[in-house]
């Protein structure tokens, strides 16, 4: 999101296109399905899918899918919307923080929702989530800062 000065020490916040925000979060989207496609095919994955009692392949996907389309389109809208006033100065490196962010927001519902398997949310489930998030956010990052012009 780009700022206009209105008048001296006052912006004005630049309206966020729908455009925009769709393609944003369909690249998030896209970058998070693939790293999952790509880590449920590897032999690693095995220990993940038994602790989470995942037992078919397109399902996993297919969940991958809708919960990636979730997380991409909140961190395009809040880059696009607060882009100003989230701490730093290159676009990837806001979008990772609000990536991360939400992957914390993500690991601490999933602990509190079932305290028994803390450890295995927390290890397990912070090991496999990390190369999403992070593929997630910096398309994301990546794509707004070269719209925008290098912000």
């Amino acid at each position: 999101m780009e700022t206009e000065l209105t008048g001296p020490r006052e912006t004005q916040a630049a309206h966020v296109s729908a455009k925009e925000l769709v393609f944003l979060a369909a690249a998030g989207t896209a970058a998070f399905w693939m790293m999952d496609f790509a880590m449920a095919v590897s032999p690693v994955a095995a220990e993940y899918k038994a602790a989470f009692s995942i037992s078919s392949l397109p399902v996993a996907l297919a969940e991958a899918f809708v919960g990636g389309m979730w997380i991409s389109f909140c961190v395009s809208l809040l880059l696009c919307r607060f882009y100003e006033r989230i701490p730093g100065r290159e676009a990837v490196l806001k979008s990772l923080a609000l990536s991360f962010l939400a992957m914390a927001a993500i690991e601490l519902l999933s602990t509190l929702a079932d305290p028994g398997q803390a450890s295995v949310y927390l290890s397990t489930d912070t090991w496999m989530n990390t190369p999403r998030f992070l593929a997630l956010g910096t398309v994301i990052g990546h794509l707004y800062g070269r719209h925008k012009g290098g912000v």
